[in-house]
């Protein structure tokens, strides 16, 4: 019974403690950071997997089947070595669980990172129109060099709204689902997207077979938490446009990334556009530095729902064991 209850309130308790570390700390320093450990690797093995652009004998086969193989090693790896970490903890009082716990799920999400970037582009955009898109160019692979200072904002709103779910929402999923190494797998397989997910050439190479499988897996580990994200982002007074969620979501080429976008832009009723590729509600106004600050609030308010979820949930674990 003692090692079950520990089992139980560390959870929901952990997520406090990461959340808590992450609003305190941030990023923990790059040389013990896990996600960044995944980036090598990814990078590593894609420079032997991904063919270069210009070469002639391409095999599609091939290629897909080394991008399957290696990611499956990676993942295999991250998931292994997750569930080891969280294992050495059976045993441990409560408190000293959900502690270590909520240690080791911090770098699995990242709210304070993409809170203080996205701000950081207003700041810059503040002091001049290339500061501001110099800025943006941190967060997203577009060529910012021909953005207005309309579309800058549009931008930097839609990787707000993205990577709610990617950093902060679908880790937290499937840490619920499946414990640290869920949210270890959820963080390969979003890295692994980003590094390899491309439809053609990324940094002089060809990824449109190389990097399909790590894009089709993050689609299918994204699938529901996208749309968990998108609902966390509904604001009651905008009910009437929310209705139009469904279809602006679907203008996108991504099947989940388009419904925390097209939420959030529903709900600032303002316009979120990529240009010759999606235009989320096209009948909303150009975004200024006001909608930029609401959408911000809009995300600590998310992360804040996701605090006294667990918060709650602890306290029924408690109130059962207890009883």
């Amino acid at each position: 019974m003692p090692v079950l209850w520990s089992l139980d309130i560390a959870a929901p308790l952990a997520v406090l403690v990461a959340l808590a570390l992450d609003r305190a700390f941030g990023e923990p320093p790059a040389r013990c950071h896990p996600v960044v450990a995944m980036g090598h690797y990814l990078a590593f093995m894609g420079r032997r997997i991904a063919p270069l652009i210009d070469t002639k004998d391409k095999r599609q086969a091939i290629e897909f089947a080394l991008g399957v193989l290696t990611w499956c090693l990676g993942a295999a790896f991250c998931v292994g070595f997750a569930a080891v970490l969280a294992w050495s903890l059976n045993g441990w009082p409560w408190w000293a669980h959900a502690l270590a716990l909520g240690v080791l799920l911090k770098p699995m999400l990242s709210w304070r990172m993409l809170y203080d970037e996205v701000y950081a582009v207003e700041t810059a955009l503040a002091m001049s129109l290339p500061a501001g898109r110099a800025r943006l160019a941190r967060l997203v692979s577009r060529d910012v060099t021909e953005l207005s200072e309309s579309e800058v904002r549009e931008s930097a709103i839609e990787t707000l709204a993205e990577n709610l779910n990617d950093s902060v929402v679908a880790p937290l999923f499937w840490f619920a689902v499946a414990g640290l190494p869920g949210a270890a797998l959820y963080r390969f397989a979003n890295t692994a997207d980003a590094m390899w997910g491309y439809r053609g050439e990324r940094n002089g190479r060809d990824w449109t077979w190389a990097g399909k499988w790590a894009a089709r897996a993050d689609d299918v580990l994204s699938w529901l938490p996208a749309r968990i994200t998108a609902a966390l982002l509904a604001v009651p007074g905008a009910w009437q446009r929310l209705r139009e969620l469904p279809a602006q979501a679907g203008e996108t080429p991504s099947p989940n990334g388009g419904w925390p976008m097209a939420a959030m832009a529903l709900a600032l009723d303002v316009r979120l556009a990529k240009p010759g590729i999606y235009s989320l509600h096209p009948k909303g106004r150009s975004p200024t530095l006001a909608d930029t600050e609401q959408a911000l609030r809009l995300g600590a308010r998310v992360v804040g729902a996701l605090a006294v979820s667990a918060c709650f949930t602890a306290l029924f674990i408690a109130w059962r064991h207890f009883s």
